[in-house]
């Protein structure tokens, strides 16, 4: 068993007939779940049950899966390593004493362990790939309103997304077939063209599919890991496609700006945590900003502290522009240079992250070392596009994983190119 990969163990019945019956399924605990603790990885919510199911929730019990326990996580979804859990770090199964990734890494690591047959996870920056990568497992973020965020906890609204993790590719677009469609309950969702049926397209057939490779994605990465990367791609091309160099010159902006959007948008989603409406209570002594900042303190984190520190900073008078608007711009940018190379490719194809699993302890002491980690996941989330991260081999014995980004509500391609691989 992996160290640490459960914050609640609790099972919860499915039906008895469905789709994925028999299959145990792991959540993440920023997903709501009636009667049992979603702790969001934080003291904040350490004792919080919530009293409804989240709309995925409901999908995954009517397809009859069993939901095996709520897994951990980077608290309040902001990470990468799985390190900043209120609840301790969660080991890698596949690679001791380095971290699955983030911020959903106990979903990773329980499908990697054999713990859970397939898992939910949620995806801001990267946080579904991320894990997927460092951990050897398929993970999943479908395109913004693919899948309704009802009964998410958030963290970023308009870039976060619920994806699945599963040991294959046809396997997680078997549960992404489960919880994509509308919701009358989260207005950003949609039907997709292809009407759900995502399973069908895993069948490996890559014959005259054109893969984009942009330039500025593999720039930079760790030796080992581009040499797993263009073996992979050696493997699509001797299944039939081809590939082509594009850009994507926007993605040196795309950290920057990825960062000023989340945080601004965390610092707003997160006020609602003051002790009065949810968290741990901050007493009753003084007056109600010295509780408000009491309870703040106790019940969150340093790397959540930091990052409402600079999300407020950015959103206040003076900077809003400055900050703000401008990371909105580059944002649009981003979705320009995506439309463009997609354009001439059906799907584009990166590492999904630069170097190969951090040892634990290693980026705690460097948060900017963590940011910039995503180098390769962020801008997809900027471009509201969907993703799919499949392992590519090793280096050094560490996983290494290749993503594929397809347009807006493309997953049916990105699945097609994915499975030829795993």
């Amino acid at each position: 068993m992996a160290e640490n990969v459960f914050i609640t163990e609790e099972t919860v019945e499915g039906e008895a007939d469905g789709p994925l019956a028999g299959r145990t399924v792991a959540v993440k605990d920023n997903i709501s779940t009636e009667g049992v603790r979603t702790t969001c990885g934080s003291a904040m919510l350490e004792e919080y049950v919530p009293p409804y199911d989240a709309t995925v929730v409901e999908r995954l019990k009517a397809a009859g899966a069993t939901i095996v326990g709520k897994t951990n996580m980077d608290e309040f979804g902001m990470g990468s390593t799985t390190e900043t859990s209120h609840f301790g770090p969660t080991e890698n199964p596949v690679a001791p004493g380095r971290v699955p990734g983030g911020s959903s890494g106990g979903s990773a690591a329980a499908v990697a362990a054999g713990e859970a047959d397939l898992a939910l996870g949620t995806d801001t920056g990267g946080s579904i790939r991320n894990p997927a990568a460092f951990c050897g497992v398929v993970g999943i973020k479908p395109t913004y309103g693919l899948v309704s965020r009802y009964g998410l906890v958030a963290y970023a609204n308009s870039l976060e997304q619920i994806g699945p993790l599963a040991p294959t590719v046809e396997a997680a677009a078997e549960l992404l077939e489960v919880i994509a469609g509308v919701d009358e309950r989260d207005a950003t969702t949609r039907e997709a063209e292809a009407g759900g049926d995502y399973a069908s397209a895993a069948d490996g057939d890559v014959e005259g599919t054109t893969v984009g490779v942009p330039t500025e994605l593999v720039t930079g990465v760790d030796e080992g890991v581009r040499e797993a990367f263009e073996a992979a791609l050696d493997d699509l091309r001797d299944k039939g496609a081809e590939t082509v160099e594009v850009s994507l010159p926007s993605v040196e902006r795309a950290v920057a700006a990825y960062y000023v959007i989340a945080t601004s948008e965390a610092s707003s989603n997160l006020a609602r945590f003051d002790g009065v409406r949810y968290g741990v209570s901050g007493g009753y002594e003084g007056n109600w900003n010295e509780a408000f900042a009491r309870a703040r303190e106790e019940g969150f984190g340093e790397e959540v502290k930091r990052r409402i520190l600079l999300g407020t900073y950015a959103l206040s008078a003076g900077y809003h522009d400055k900050y703000y608007a401008k990371a909105q711009d580059a944002r649009a940018w981003v979705a320009q240079d995506f439309d463009a190379a997609l354009s001439e490719a059906d799907v584009l194809a990166s590492p999904t992250m630069p170097v190969p699993p951090f040892e634990r302890g290693e980026s705690l002491d460097d948060p900017l070392q963590m940011y910039l980690a995503d180098v390769n996941t962020v801008p997809v989330n900027l471009a509201n596009l969907p993703a799919v991260s499949v392992p590519a081999g090793e280096t050094d014995g560490l996983p290494v994983g290749i993503q594929f980004v397809g347009p807006a509500f493309g997953e049916r391609e990105i699945i097609r190119v994915g499975s030829a691989l795993a």
